[in-house]
């Protein structure tokens, strides 16, 4: 198959299931909060955008979804420094598709997608060696996510093993300047996050490809020469987990210049791969198979996650539950020609704010036990009853 070909496919089958992904999501509290409350690049992201294409879940999300596809064809350009076949770069492009926490990226609103579009399109400035753009684009950074003084970190690391003073002086700048705007707290006593980081990890990539992740780094630490990727990778790992050792870290500030690594564990895979002969590939083959299979399974499990609800007797329990019910809500209560509510759950009022159900008027919402009352709006998913609330009419 033509690469080209075979690239425009994996992004039109990926927008596919993002945009069935979006038809699935309500607006969370959290991202609720973004909307309205924060003055952030973020909230200013998603105030653009839905002043375009109208306050609806598509709209709010389509900036993320579009910062992806950026993302997968600027992974597939940084492959080729990497990858020397076009079905390996492929393969990167594909793992990077699957990967559990890129998924989640593209469809939220969180800085991870921001920040990973960002941390690729700087290694592949640098990578084609185009030192006046990247040197523009690191300053900006700081405007966009607090987050990006891990990378400035990073970068001086790297200034540091390669001799590139450049580097080194400007991120070494850059890094002091973050720390002045928005600080870096390191504090508190050892309290053992250092496992729950590894666990974090572990959901970003999923178990067994973290693990060889981590295989990975090492080997490259130990025999190979290390690359911008690496360097970045490597001293994020190194941070968040010394960090650990003291207080809990935010996954989403240090996973982004994690995953930028994809390229690396396809070359040390299939670099061992394809030195051994035919009948000593097993081993690898099983490896693939079993790594591959769980990528497929977190995929379709995250999309088709609403299905879980039928095993689960406590809904709310549900991983996603907090992405539910308030588009639904929000219908039925149109529905009923009902505009404004007042509603005892003040996140689930915000969540409605985004629908168009004001605070206030003559109703009240409140949750109610019974699924099958008649004056009961119920919210079900694949026929089954999730959540019921009473609509009362109030006296004035």
């Amino acid at each position: 198959m033509n690469v080209k070909l075979a690239l425009a496919l994996i992004l039109l089958v990926d927008l596919a299931f993002l945009l069935f992904g979006v038809h699935t999501l309500s607006i969370s509290y959290k991202e609720a909060t973004i909307f309205f409350d924060e003055r952030s690049f973020l909230h200013y992201l998603v105030q653009f955008s839905t002043q375009i294409f109208g306050q609806n879940d598509y709209a709010l999300r389509a900036p993320f979804i579009l910062l992806h596809l950026l993302s997968i064809i600027l992974m597939y350009q940084i492959s080729k420094f990497y990858l020397k076949r076009d079905e390996d770069r492929l393969l990167s492009v594909l793992v990077f598709v699957l990967l559990p926490g890129i998924v989640s990226s593209a469809l939220l609103v969180n800085s991870a997608s921001v920040v990973i579009f960002f941390t690729l399109l700087f290694i592949y400035l640098f990578l084609r060696k185009k030192e006046n753009l990247y040197a523009l684009l690191l300053p900006l950074l700081l405007l966009v996510d607090n987050s990006f003084i891990i990378l400035y970190l990073a970068l001086v690391a790297y200034g540091l093993y390669a001799k590139n003073r450049f580097i080194m002086i400007l991120a070494s700048l850059l890094f002091l300047v973050g720390l002045y705007m928005y600080g870096f707290t390191v504090g508190g006593k050892p309290r053992g996050y250092f496992l729950d980081t590894f666990a974090a990890y572990s959901l970003v990539f999923s178990p067994l490809l973290f693990l060889y992740f981590f295989y990975t780094m090492y080997r490259i630490l130990v025999r190979e020469k290390k690359s911008m990727s690496w360097v970045i990778s490597f001293s994020t790992l190194m941070i968040s987990i010394l960090l650990s050792f003291r207080q809990r870290i935010m996954i989403e500030d240090f996973a982004p210049f994690v995953v930028v690594s994809v390229p690396l564990m396809v070359q040390v895979f299939v670099k061992s791969y394809r030195m051994r002969l035919p009948e000593l590939r097993r081993m690898h083959n099983v490896t693939f198979i079993i790594i591959f299979s769980f990528l497929l399974i977190n995929f379709y499990a995250t999309y088709f996650n609403q299905y879980f609800y039928r095993f689960l007797e406590n809904p709310k329990k549900h991983f996603a539950y907090k992405y539910h019910i308030a588009y639904e809500l929000a219908e039925k209560l149109h529905a009923l020609d009902i505009h404004a509510i007042n509603c005892n759950d003040k996140q689930m009022q915000k969540r409605l704010k985004f629908y168009k159900i004001q605070e206030g008027g003559n109703y009240k919402l409140e949750e109610h036990d019974t699924y099958h009352d008649k004056d009961s709006v119920t919210i079900s998913y694949m026929s089954h009853p999730i959540i019921s609330y009473n609509v009362t009419k109030i006296n004035k």
